[in-house]
């Protein structure tokens, strides 16, 4: 699976939305978004912010991923 952050990155590109719109959303600085975009983990209070923004259910891929996991064991 890729990292949370670029599925994040992915899904604003495909919304034609810009980092620093996603920025002024999560009342930060453009800087933190391509800081999120970076990374592998996100806080679970971050990643429902972003989903609402964003209005797309990433846990839902995080969620497929683990079963995919554990249906191959």
């Amino acid at each position: 699976m890729e990292n949370i952050g670029t599925l994040i990155k992915e899904e604003l590109k495909n919304q034609d939305r810009t980092a620093s719109w996603l920025a002024a959303k999560l009342s930060c600085n453009r800087a933190n978004v391509y800081n999120i975009f970076s990374r592998e983990n996100i806080d679970i209070q971050l990643l429902i912010r972003i989903s609402k923004i964003l209005k797309r259910n990433f846990f839902k891929a995080i969620y497929e991923e683990i079963e995919d996991n554990i249906n191959n064991v």
